[in-house]
């Protein structure tokens, strides 16, 4: 685990000095570009490889700020940021090669504050952090309690699938889709080839396609309790087996 420490203001200090920025990207010459520029900005930043290491730091710190890189080995950065949902009041700006306009509505989607596409110039990332630090709210001294929903929520605003116990069970994009369809039927049971038009048309038109990728968000959902979320109607396709409130 690397953490750059905080040098003096310098070039813009003055205007935006000791925040803290925690940046995970397994590039680890970029890594350093990165936060060597920042901290001779006056930020405190810390760094680190990948995911997983990032929830330990989030044990140790409270970042103001997340910059994340989207294509990472084990968990990528969407994965992430699936993690970070309800876990920390830090802004983020994610990386990444990938420019297509998918990636960056999926990251927004998912609560990014800004989406930068790699290589990309340390001073217009500068320029972009300070932008997103104006526009971070201040943190409430204390929360509102909300009601909350009962059973299964799924939110797509953050494509998050909620358990009735409160846990989220690690999904993937593919998952997500597929849920996404099944809800939006509203009770209908989906043909299989009605489920491959939605879900990917350039699918290898065959049942073995959709058959395989409910059998795997089965198995993600069977150690929270979801055995029953999706049925199948033998001969024709899949539903949902249990009610899901969409948010």
């Amino acid at each position: 685990m690397k953490v750059a420490s905080a040098a003096g203001p310098g070039n813009g200090g003055a205007i935006m000095a000791g925040e803290t920025i925690l940046v995970i990207d397994d590039d680890a010459s970029l890594r350093d570009l990165i936060c060597g520029y920042l901290a001779d900005n006056g930020f405190a930043v810390h760094a680190v490889a990948g995911v997983a290491t990032m929830r330990e730091m989030l044990d140790e710190i409270r970042p103001d700020l997340i910059i994340m890189d989207v294509m990472m080995p084990d968990e990528d950065g969407l994965a992430g940021m699936r993690w970070l949902q309800g876990r920390t009041t830090a802004a983020c700006i994610m990386l990444s090669t990938m420019a297509a306009d998918v990636d960056r509505i999926v990251g927004l989607e998912l609560g990014a504050d800004d989406y930068i596409a790699k290589p990309c110039n340390p001073r217009e990332l500068l320029a972009r952090i300070r932008a997103v630090l104006r526009r971070k709210p201040v943190a409430a001294a204390a929360e509102v309690a909300v009601a909350e929903p009962s059973g299964w929520v799924f939110d797509t605003g953050s494509w998050r699938l909620t358990a009735p116990d409160g846990s989220c069970p690690e999904l993937s994009m593919n998952d997500l889709r597929l849920l996404l369809a099944l809800v939006e039927a509203d009770g209908r049971v989906l043909s299989r080839d009605r489920l491959i038009g939605l879900l990917d048309p350039d699918m290898e038109n065959f049942d073995r396609a959709i058959d395989v990728q409910v059998s795997r968000l089965r198995k993600r959902l069977a150690a929270h309790g979801g055995e029953g979320l999706v049925r199948t109607v033998r001969g024709f396709g899949y539903g949902l087996g249990l009610p899901v409130t969409r948010l």
